[in-house]
Formats: structure tokens, sequence, C-alpha cells
């Protein structure tokens, strides 16, 4: 995988649309490049608030919806849970989600990506763009 985007890249995506850069989503930034796993806008709100208690879940949501306007965060509805967002960079990659735990775990295949070129190209289509999730359980 391609390293996260940086802060500044975000800021600078931000800026680029003439959105200003508040305190408060200074710290929701920060929490996003710091994000190694694919939190929902509940769980940035509560770490959020442990750096500066003033931020407010609305301001999480909006930020959220900004950063995905820009193309700089990607948003996944997981099957039973909340939206749960991830950087929009770095290479392509599919999800395996834990029904038992919520984890979502990345993983790239290039037989499956072959499998879905080929099955295009027997279809007589090109892909543009696709989503694999996979849902499960450990085995015990």
């Amino acid at each position: 995988m391609e390293p996260a985007t940086t802060r500044r890249d975000y800021e600078r995506e931000l800026r680029q649309a003439g959105i200003r850069i508040t305190k408060p989503r200074k710290v929701i930034l920060q929490i996003l490049t710091g994000s190694e796993d694919h939190p929902d806008a509940m769980a940035i709100f509560r770490r959020a608030v442990k750096i500066d208690a003033s931020i407010s879940l609305a301001t999480v949501y909006r930020t959220m919806k900004l950063l995905e306007g820009l193309g700089a965060v990607h948003r996944h509805a997981f099957e039973g849970g909340p939206a749960r967002f991830e950087h929009a960079d770095g290479a392509h990659h599919d999800h395996l989600i834990d029904l038992d735990t919520g984890k979502v775990i990345e993983f790239h295949s290039e037989t499956i990506e072959r499998l879905q070129q080929q099955i295009a190209d027997e279809l007589g289509y090109d892909i543009e763009h696709h989503r694999l999730e996979l849902y499960g359980r450990k085995r015990r």
C-alpha cells in the first residue's frame, strides 16, 4: 500500500476548494492522518474530543462530507454498520469485514483482479471501477 495522505495534503485540498481551515477541522484532519483503521464519524468524534472538547459531531459530519466531495476520502457503507472512511489515495484494494468485531481488513489479489477482467472481457465490457467486500467470521 502507498503511504497515507498527510494532514497538509488534506489542508491543501480544502484550501484549494476555498474552505477555511478552522481549529476543529485541523484536529479532525490530524485524526484522519493518524488513522490506520476505517473509522466512522462517531469514532472520529470520540478521538477528536479527547484533543479538543469543543468539537461537535456536526463539525465531524460536515468535514467528512467536504473531504468526500473533494475525493480526499472514500466513504464505505459496509453492511450492518455506519458509514466508515478511509484515505482516498493508495493502491487499489478490497475489503474483508469481520462480522464479529467489525474490523476491516484490506487485501489485494491479482487472481481476483484477473478474474474480474476476464468476466468483463467475456461479456464485452470495460471495467470503470469496482468494489469488493467480503464478510466473514474468523475460523476457530
